[in-house]
């Protein structure tokens, strides 16, 4: 990225790859997942999909949901796109700057 991140921005982003990784090992069933940080439109977008078997939400006690609020605190956002019978792709959209 041409702009590095706050270091706020840097250790969400760091916290939700990792936590986005460890939902596909031990909840998708995958064979294959890929993450990609990219600058868009002035935002870091994190994105993680994976060839698993889908269903994943958020929801009461979820992962996702506590994600969710970690980003909103900064202004991001958190879309997850799973339909059962895969794939998951979850996108992170974060400001540079918080």
């Amino acid at each position: 990225m041409p702009e590095r991140p706050t270091p706020a921005i840097e250790t969400i982003a760091c916290f939700c790859a990792a936590e986005l990784l460890t939902n596909v090992i031990r909840h998708s069933g995958a064979r294959r997942a890929v993450l990609d940080v990219t600058r868009r439109h002035g935002a870091l977008r994190l994105c993680v999909t994976d060839d698993g078997r889908g269903g994943a939400r958020a929801g009461s006690g979820s992962g996702l949901t506590g994600l969710t609020q970690r980003v909103r605190t900064v202004d991001g956002t958190l879309e997850i796109s799973s339909p059962v019978g895969g794939p998951t792709t979850v996108t992170v959209v974060l400001p540079l700057h918080a």
